[in-house]
């Protein structure tokens, strides 16, 4: 009996065995291209489980002729890190490339992402990490700087259905699987190829014959529906904020609810609330922003179930508040000026002054550290002086 798991067996080797990811591999496609220059970049892979990130790491790494050093950030500490830095100064020694791959990635803080900052900017460590987080918020900035973040997309049934027929025929199973039962193993993946090879080895496991019962049986009788990977995630999450925006409480309570059930990371909620209170309360109620932010912190310290009423309070206070896009909307108009016009100078009077030069040049001239202060004067640059970027929707 063969004790690998099916999926690991299947695992492919190189690029062109992976399949659904046609946004990253092919011609002119960043992987590919990549690996066709031969040298090691750092990377990013953020992405839903099952979407084969460890595969693509491995697959990079063997192509660079590196030797592949893989933790796990649930269970890797300070001394698995030091390791492994140990052994790719070795490596360099004997020039030969180290890439580390860092499974979860973000659920190391910071100062264990910190550590890696050194070994990377000096090359001794090409990283790649992989998380089902948002880079943005899960992974430190400067790391995040010196490294390219790759989106790896949830395979679509057709390839899910692929990666099913291959494993089938790896297992000299043809006979054995109806083709009813490949098409609901895939529809029950919810894009993630591990869990479909998964369910697919249990079912070979349990019968003979492979039919939609024995699937279910198989899959622990879990059902399409909400899927936190795909779609339905975006549709769900879209359909809460549009409904928080309309003020249609019961709305935004039924999707904060399906989400909860089906198990949305709260935070992933908690921090779409904090957007929504600056965005599209703003100053119509400038405690929303307070409320909401607190929201997410007490879910980060309380965690489920109980923070299932932390979201529907906030979620009931931001659907009843009153709507003002003021302050989002100079935001962009703000964002806008400043691309058209990045390098005007700033204007003299408004200058910071220091030394007596820059006081008989005119930098500060007129300025008064008192409460309230204002000169008649332009504070825009001179160039830009008429633009109107603030507009009160009540009075203008």
């Amino acid at each position: 009996m063969n004790r690998v798991p099916l999926a690991e067996r299947m695992r492919p080797t190189k690029l062109s065995e992976v399949l659904g990811q046609n946004s990253i591999i092919g011609e002119g496609k960043i992987l590919t291209e990549i690996v066709k220059k031969g040298e090691p970049v750092n990377l990013i892979f953020w992405g839903p489980p099952g979407t084969g990130k460890t595969t693509l790491a491995r697959i990079l790494a063997k192509e660079f002729k590196a030797d592949f050093v893989e933790i796990s950030a649930v269970t890797a500490g300070k001394k698995d890190v030091e390791e492994v830095v140990q052994r790719a100064k070795l490596n360099w020694n004997l020039k030969t490339r180290t890439v580390l791959f860092v499974d979860e990635i973000h659920r190391f803080n910071k100062a264990q992402q910190d550590a890696f900052l050194p070994h990377v900017e000096s090359g001794l460590i090409t990283l790649i990490g992989a998380t089902t987080e948002n880079p943005s918020f899960e992974v430190i900035s400067p790391l995040l700087s010196r490294s390219r973040v790759v989106v790896i997309s949830p395979l679509d049934k057709s390839s899910i259905i692929e990666v099913i027929k291959r494993a089938i025929k790896a297992e000299k199973a043809t006979k054995r699987v109806t083709k009813k039962a490949i098409e609901l193993i895939a529809e029950l993946s919810g894009g993630d190829a591990r869990s479909a090879l998964g369910d697919l080895e249990l079912a070979l496991s349990l019968a003979d014959k492979v039919d939609e019962d024995v699937v279910i049986e198989a899959a622990g009788k879990k059902m399409p529906g909400y899927d936190k990977k795909g779609d339905k995630h975006y549709d769900t999450i879209s359909a809460f904020i549009k409904s928080l925006r309309g003020s249609d409480t019961d709305a935004a309570l039924y999707y904060l609810a399906r989400m909860v059930e089906a198990g949305e990371d709260p935070k992933f909620i908690a921090r779409r609330m904090v957007i929504f209170a600056s965005e599209d309360i703003g100053l119509a109620g400038n405690g929303a922003l307070s409320l909401a932010t607190a929201c997410f912190q007490a879910v980060e310290r309380v965690g489920m179930p109980e923070s299932g009423l932390i979201l529907a309070h906030t979620c009931i206070a931001l659907s009843k508040s009153k709507k003002n896009r003021d302050s989002a909307d100079a935001w962009y108009k703000a964002l806008e000026l400043a691309r058209k016009a990045p390098n005007e100078p700033v204007p003299v009077w408004l200058r910071n002054a220091p030394t007596k030069l820059m006081k008989d040049l005119g930098y500060g001239k007129g300025q008064k550290w008192e409460s309230g202060f204002h000169l008649d004067k332009n504070y825009l640059p001179d160039s830009i002086k008429n633009e109107k970027i603030y507009h009160n929707t009540k009075t203008d």
